[in-house]
């Protein structure tokens, strides 16, 4: 096994615990909220703050990883998401469910902001993005089986069983990092956390507006998917009707456009360079959301419209989000953990804010979502053409 593939198979796995957290529990949405008394709305804060969490506590694993290495944030991010699990398993009530979805935020974190320093540490460009799209090929099998193994938990455990899984699943990743993960980060190489040094770095990047551009390219296009994991089960189950298995199935063909895509970014982004395949990406996912709000509007949404719309436009999103990732952090190399740190932190806090914001406007149906989808597909448009010319003066230097 070449050392790429045993980094993507071991990155991989840590990576997909996270995304884990989120895709299998999704069929029991509907019933976590029957079950607690819940409104949809308050059903889905248990969405929209994990992503706010673990959004914003990327902003200290990522310098801390700097610091003392990239295993000991693993290690305890691991730890905090297995306690979070257990407290979840037993959670009373609805508020209770969203704290411990918080914990779990919380530690699901550093596994996405260290894996990617883990990666920045030892690869760079065409390299680098066949390691992120391999990566995303091994947590495919999140969106790919996670929810249809939660559907199957359901009926033997009820919703608590998920959570449960979830722990074990924390148990897992952390024997994977104990025996397969090398520490990347000689104790040479690693950078003391000073708040002066942090601010001075974060302003950097900050002021970096190819940087800044590439993340937020990144992060609008994952919050529209964002928007589809808060929504999907109820759009899915209530008004078309699909039990939570078909649910499951359903999500796994919208995921498989994504997947596909992602794993022929690398190959593309060497033939034709990664700003093109950024724009290829970014414009065929605003017109393939911008066609289906369309029909939405004229009352064609059917189930079939909405599964062909979304495997379109989630494989253009494939294309952008593994390219954009390591366009925006190959600058960076002196301060790669912050970079990723950040970059994550702006990304996840934005789609949780753009959950948040399209929450009041879900009414059950399809358009909701979907128009919240679009208006995210036109910021990352509107995003890459206004760093282009900078973007392509960069590029072309590098």
């Amino acid at each position: 096994m070449s050392p790429l593939m045993r980094s993507a198979i071991v990155l991989g796995l840590l990576s997909a615990v996270g995304p884990f957290a989120i895709d299998m529990f999704l069929p029991a949405l509907p019933a976590i909220a029957a079950d607690l008394g819940a409104s949809v709305a308050t059903t889905q804060g248990t969405i929209t703050f994990y992503f706010i969490a673990f959004g914003l506590t990327q902003l200290i694993y990522g310098p801390w990883s700097d610091q003392v290495g990239r295993k000991l944030p693993l290690y305890v991010g691991l730890g905090l998401f297995l306690i979070a699990s257990l407290c979840a398993t037993l959670a009373p009530t609805i508020d209770m469910l969203i704290l411990a979805r918080v914990g779990q935020g919380l530690g699901a974190a550093s596994l996405m902001v260290v894996t990617r320093a883990i990666i920045r540490d030892e690869y760079t460009g065409y390299e680098a993005t066949k390691l992120m799209g391999l990566i995303m090929l091994v947590f495919s099998v999140s969106p790919m089986f996670a929810p249809l193994s939660g559907a199957a938990l359901i009926t033997v455990t009820g919703w608590r069983g998920i959570f449960a899984a979830m722990a074990v699943a924390a148990l897992v990743a952390m024997l994977v990092t104990a025996v397969w993960q090398a520490e990347t980060l000689p104790k040479e190489h690693r950078v003391p956390v000073h708040l002066k040094t942090m601010g001075r770095g974060i302003r950097t990047l900050m002021r970096d507006p190819v940087f800044m551009g590439l993340t937020f390219v990144g992060g609008f296009g994952m919050a529209a998917f964002f928007i589809f994991i808060a929504s999907a089960a109820f759009v899915y189950v209530e008004t078309f009707g699909l039990t939570p298995t078909q649910f499951s199935l359903a999500f796994t063909v919208n995921a498989m456009g994504f997947i596909g895509a992602s794993q022929a970014a690398a190959p593309l982004m060497q033939k034709h360079g990664a700003l093109t395949i950024i724009l290829l990406g970014v414009g065929g996912f605003a017109a393939s959301m911008y066609v289906l709000m369309a029909l939405a509007l004229m009352g064609l949404a059917s189930f079939p419209v909405i599964l062909a719309g979304l495997i379109a436009g989630f494989g253009f999103m494939g294309l952008v989000i593994p390219t954009t990732m390591v366009a925006a952090l190959d600058p960076h190399g002196d301060i790669a953990g912050l970079a990723s740190s950040l970059g994550g932190t702006l990304q996840m806090v934005a789609g949780g804010v753009m959950v948040a914001a399209s929450g009041p406007f879900f009414d059950g149906t399809p358009t909701p979502m979907i128009g919240a989808m679009t208006v995210c597909s036109l910021i990352t448009l509107g995003l890459l053409l206004a760093i282009l010319p900078r973007a392509r003066r960069i590029m072309s230097a590098g």
